[in-house]
């Protein structure tokens, strides 16, 4: 059961409470459980105890026990006493938004730093709610006061050992953390631009990723299909090569403990050169996902992990045309670029628009170069764009333009 309601303003546009109920039995349908009865539910304010009214918690609850319901999802956040309020109330398991999530990720995390991360997110959780979902239990305190009930003891050991737990995830993901480092400073040594897509979850950025690259990324119409990042190389219309990452995707309120657990992955949007923003543009909330997703970024610029001039650098990709008649059906949206990833169409302007923006990042520089030195000629037709070139017999004078990271190696002493 899926038990929404009506949201202040989010980003640019109202989330109507039947989008937010759709997207909530999504979630739920993604990890197999069949959804029998949906409300939504108005509230004026949140009970402490049930955060449902009596009257509407009686109600569900007929309803519950009617289609034989095992367990109950609440697309909110529940304190541990409202969950288990509810839980004895109802007679069935009850997960709020933040615990259906964590169990999405941790059923679709496939690399190790994944399934690290959703630990990791899982223990945090749980240990929020171990201090108070053993308050039931009994304390006696006897003695000068310092030894604790039966029930303080439990807490105490549970806590010990999420606690252990957590320091020995964090060593293994900081290790993971380094690894990644090395492998993006060896792509610096090739180096590629990266482009990165990111975007609402199911904004079709999987499936777009796979027919730019050939890949054969899992896409489906599914939320949280995609939660490791995955890169390919990309050739452009210019011949420059680049290198395409495909992240997990953005929810609205996406919980705190997830937010922390994935800066890791976060981090690759963070050292891309072009960030591709993909939007469904056919879903009837695809203003208030946009709100969402920059929201996300912009609270990634607070905390230090990109930098704020990251909107140069992004294109906006109206995905989904198809569903609306095509390309020309989508009215221009400023500088966004429409396309449909299943068909296609517009892929060719949205290659060319990347190719652009790569190019305004770059520096032009000029070298003079003896004509034995062929390695420094190489590199830079390597890495750069040979704009113009005059062969002499004392030497070649080469015009290129070059990434601002490029042009500092190529130009440092001994290196090159």
């Amino acid at each position: 059961m899926i038990l929404p309601w009506e949201r202040e303003r989010i980003g640019e546009a109202n989330r109507a409470a039947e989008a937010r109920l759709a997207e909530a039995v999504g979630l739920t349908a993604s990890i197999g459980l069949a959804v029998v009865h949906s409300a939504i539910i108005p509230l004026r304010g949140r009970k402490p105890a049930t955060l449902l009214g009596e009257g509407q918690m009686e109600t569900q609850g007929a309803a519950l026990k009617e289609q034989g319901v095992e367990v109950a999802v609440i697309d909110a956040q529940l304190s541990p006493v409202q969950q288990r309020n509810l839980e004895k109330n109802w007679g069935c398991k009850v997960i709020d938004r933040t615990g259906l999530i964590l169990d999405i990720f941790g059923e679709r995390a496939r690399t190790k730093e994944g399934a690290l991360q959703v630990e990791l997110a899982h223990l945090d959780y749980q240990r929020s709610r171990l201090v108070r979902s053993w308050t039931h239990l009994e304390r006696q305190r006897g003695g000068f006061g310092f030894l604790g009930g039966p029930g303080e003891t439990q807490i105490e050991a549970d806590r010990r050992l999420i606690g252990d737990r957590i320091v020995r995830l964090k060593k293994e993901l900081e290790q993971v953390r380094r690894t990644r480092h090395l492998h993006r400073s060896a792509r610096k040594r090739v180096p590629f631009p990266v482009v990165a897509l990111v975007g609402y979850t199911n904004a079709g950025k999987s499936t777009l990723f796979n027919t730019m690259t050939g890949a054969e990324v899992m896409a489906k119409d599914q939320l949280f299909a995609t939660l490791d990042p995955t890169m390919r190389g990309l050739r452009l219309p210019s011949g420059r090569r680049t290198i395409l990452s495909d992240t997990v995707g953005f929810i609205s309120e996406l919980p705190t403990e997830l937010v922390a657990a994935f800066r890791a992955t976060l981090e690759e949007v963070a050292e891309a050169d072009v960030i591709l923003h993909v939007r469904d543009i056919s879903h009837p909330d695809s203003a208030a996902q946009r709100g969402d997703v920059l929201t996300v970024l912009e609270g990634m610029v607070e905390d230090g992990v990109l930098d704020p001039a990251w909107q140069s650098r992004c294109i906006e990709v109206l995905n989904k045309a198809d569903l609306l008649g095509g390309v020309a059906a989508v009215p221009p949206r400023g500088d966004a670029v429409v396309v449909s990833a299943v068909t296609g169409e517009g892929l060719e302007a949205l290659q060319a628009a990347i190719d652009r923006r790569i190019a305004e990042g770059m520096e032009i520089a000029e070298y003079d170069l003896v004509p034995s030195d062929g390695a420094r000629l190489a590199w830079l037709y390597q890495h750069g764009e040979v704009i113009g070139r005059d062969d002499a017999e004392e030497a070649i004078h080469v015009r290129v333009r070059l990434l601002p990271a490029d042009r500092a190696r190529f130009e440092q002493p001994g290196r090159g």
